[in-house]
């Protein structure tokens, strides 16, 4: 049995088959770019691996003390694909709480190498109780409540960001 170009080019003319040639050559090099835009990173995106499939998210960075005190204080809504990464100068010992926050969150605290150590799931909005993340927190990732369960991100999972590149990235960019 003939291949499908060879039977194509039977019934094409010559301008045709070039045409067609063309189109195939132009869709594998879009492929091969879209590859290579999954490899990238950029500030303002956090991309999630683990067994569980996949995930992206919309970041705000907060990796000064006045952007991390401030987090996600006083917002009636953030949309599903977004969420917030606070970023520590070093690794260290971290505690959140939801004062004057008004969504539940899942929060991701995640090492220098972009590995999730522990999840707080769904922390309820305005509590004043300490949300503890261990030690050697280096970011945390505030997801809207819920998510991290219904995607099925759970602790190994792993973060691909820039700020992960200088300090031993499980999944580099």
């Amino acid at each position: 049995m003939r291949s499908l170009w060879t039977r194509l080019s039977y019934s094409l003319t010559t301008g045709a088959r070039a045409a067609a040639l063309c189109m195939i050559s132009g869709a594998a090099i879009v492929a091969a770019d879209a590859g290579r835009a999954d490899t990238a990173c950029h500030r303002d995106q956090v991309s999630l691996r683990g067994p569980w499939g996949q995930a992206q998210f919309a970041v705000e960075i907060a990796d000064t003390v006045e952007e991390r005190a401030q987090g996600l204080m006083h917002r009636p809504y953030m949309a599903r694909g977004h969420g917030m990464l606070f970023v520590y100068e070093a690794p260290q010992r971290a505690s959140f709480w939801m004062k004057n926050t008004l969504i539940p969150l899942d929060m991701l605290f995640v090492d220098t190498t972009g590995t999730v150590r522990q999840i707080h799931h769904r922390a309820i909005p305005g509590d004043l109780t300490p949300i503890p993340g261990g030690d050697n927190v280096f970011a945390v990732l505030e997801i809207n409540g819920g998510l991290a369960a219904l995607y099925g991100i759970s602790v190994g999972s792993e973060l691909r960001h820039e700020v992960f590149s200088e300090t031993g990235a499980i999944w580099p960019c």
